[in-house]
């Protein structure tokens, strides 16, 4: 299914008075309202983003034209509002059309911003045969992790390969070198901590894939073991309070580059990444941390000694107790983690009794449309 535009966007609120005017000067066209201006938009944003069907393909609306076929100093020759919407009159007789709500609702996130997690933040608690079966269910579901980045799905059948069921939910599986679902226990082959019964400290897998996997799905197939409580981390907390009060220790684990590695008698990763990563507004979008995986560097690097002030300062406040989330995954439950954003961990166990726990991988873009997708069909069942 491809969503339209008007189906992907909806007005802000924000509408130009019935005395708007669209004025063309200095490489833009400025819409005007009661002496305010609202929106300066330049010549070739306004061509390259023609909606109509001449400049798109029509099945898909994805852009047919290329910005190559005109001039740099593109200028139309008249602009002009009439109801909510702007017209424009370019060199060749081609005509644009613009609804302004749209153009307003651009400015709108296309999900909603993560919400912090307070001090006493335990993950919501779904259950599985609704979430797989309940569409309205599953969209509360993906949303609760989507923002938080952490839930727990109850109720699920205690048999290996339960986590190839969540793919209608969450996307298809990630597969890397390893096993697609990966067997956490004692008895199963250890290339590492995991595979013992020692406490595991917080981290996000595969730190040593230039790209790691977005979602961990963790399914306890089996706990009868003494210990081993699980832990998550929201590592985006702890990177905001490091922004907050140390911003050069920020800085320095935003740019450093830090080897990881992963192997086994078959396959090794390797990536050479910063912890921190944040997008072009400056907020943090990964925190790649793995005591386990990660290299040692070379101490003639440049920064090193700042970087490792700021790792110390990053290892103690990930470590804390007061900024971990613990408790215990039963047998029949799945936790599930954004794992750019949670890290995850568990305390030692006594192997008294069996703990079983298989994992897989998914993407957090692909559960971000298959949220989309249900609200969509359910905005539909209810048309």
């Amino acid at each position: 299914m491809v969503l339209g535009f008007d189906e992907e966007l909806s007005a802000t609120g924000i509408k130009p008075s019935c005395d708007a005017q669209a004025v063309v000067e200095n490489g833009c066209v400025k819409i005007l309202s009661n002496n305010l201006l609202l929106l300066e938009l330049p010549n070739l944003w306004l061509r390259d983003n023609c909606p109509c069907d001449d400049c798109r393909v029509t099945r898909t609306q994805e852009k047919s034209f290329i910005l190559s076929e005109v001039a740099r100093d593109l200028c139309p020759d008249h602009a002009d509002i009439s109801d909510g919407y702007l017209a424009l009159t370019w060199p060749d007789g081609h005509i644009t059309n613009f609804e302004l709500d749209h153009i307003f609702a651009l400015s709108r996130p296309r999900h909603k911003d993560p919400v912090n997690w307070q001090p006493s933040f335990s993950p919501g608690y779904f259950d599985w045969t609704n979430f797989l079966s309940d569409g309205n269910y599953a969209c509360l579901a993906i949303q609760s992790f989507l923002e938080v980045g952490a839930i727990i799905l109850d109720n699920a059948p205690q048999t290996e390969g339960t986590l190839e069921l969540l793919a209608p939910r969450l996307g298809p599986i990630r597969e890397v070198l390893f096993d697609r679902i990966h067997n956490v226990c004692i008895d199963a082959r250890v290339y590492n901590v995991a595979h013992t019964p020692m406490a595991l400290p917080p981290h996000n897998d595969f730190a040593s894939y230039s790209f790691p996997p977005s979602v961990q799905a963790l399914h306890m197939l089996q706990n009868d073991a003494e210990g081993g409580k699980s832990i998550i981390v929201d590592a985006w907390a702890i990177a905001e309070s490091i922004r907050a009060e140390r911003v050069d220790f920020f800085d320095s684990l935003c740019q450093f580059p830090v080897p990881f590695r992963e192997f086994d008698e078959s396959n090794e990763t390797f990536a050479i990444e910063p912890l921190f990563k944040c997008d072009t507004a400056g907020n943090i979008i990964s925190v790649r941390f793995s005591n386990q995986l990660m290299q040692t560097i070379d101490p003639m690097q440049q920064g090193v000694s700042l970087f490792y002030e700021a790792y110390h300062d990053l290892c103690c406040r990930i470590t804390d107790v007061a900024n971990r989330c613990t408790f215990r995954l039963q047998s029949g439950q799945v936790l599930l983690v954004a794992a750019h954003r949670v890290l995850h961990a568990r305390e030692a166990f006594i192997p008294s009794g069996r703990r079983h726990l298989q994992d897989a991988y998914f993407e957090l873009d692909n559960v971000a449309n298959q949220l989309i997708q249900l609200q969509y069909n359910y905005k539909v069942a209810l048309a």
